[in-house]
């Protein structure tokens, strides 16, 4: 029995990223697979617009047929605090023996895959955007006065489709057969038909 459907929706929680490789096969393709998901706690605001276009193609006096585009999203994403795995698996920054982690101007930014839950009305709905490139953080803070006031870091993201399948991303709402195991590895759907 399918359940009831939302009429609205709210809420950002249990997000977590998985860390893409993009291998090249001897084709000339590429073959894209995920690391374990991990959760990236302390989620506040997620701000994604979508990126393409809209063109007419003029034909008999008249816009004849409209070619829409879809080139991903771009935004941003606010959370309480940076985890420490992602300057190191994501921005390539390196963890010293001393305690240090050091980040180089010539580290490479790796692409990691989102997944994420919003609340609604009747059910959550799990997102997934496979192919997602963030830039580092700014560095910032201020002195506390009488009250603390916490200072939370945002990271620009930007979600291009996949060079294997051209997928974007997907959503599952509770009576998806994937829902329960969501997070235990980045879900990919089948093939398109």
């Amino acid at each position: 029995m399918a359940s009831a459907k939302n009429r609205v929706s709210f809420g950002l929680s249990n997000m977590h990223y998985a860390v893409v490789t993009e291998t090249v096969q001897d084709d000339g393709s590429i073959k894209t697979t995920y690391g374990t998901p991990k959760a990236w706690n302390g989620a506040v605001n997620l701000d994604l617009s979508q990126e393409g276009s809209l063109d007419n193609f003029y034909a008999d006096d008249m816009a004849y047929y409209t070619v829409a585009s879809n080139a991903g999203y771009s935004g941003s994403f606010e959370s309480a605090l940076i985890p420490d795995d992602i300057y190191t698996e994501v921005f390539g920054m390196v963890k010293g023996e001393d305690g240090t982690t050091a980040e180089y101007s010539d580290a490479e930014t790796k692409y990691i895959a989102i997944m994420f839950e919003v609340s609604g009305d009747a059910q959550k709905r799990k997102f997934c955007f496979y192919r997602c490139m963030l830039t580092r953080p700014n560095v910032g803070s201020s002195t506390t006065t009488d009250t603390k006031e916490v200072k939370t870091q945002s990271v620009d993201i930007k979600i291009s489709p996949r060079p294997d399948d051209r997928l974007v991303k997907v959503y599952a709402d509770d009576d998806s057969a994937s829902y329960a195991t969501w997070y235990d590895a980045v879900p990919v759907p089948s093939a398109r038909g």
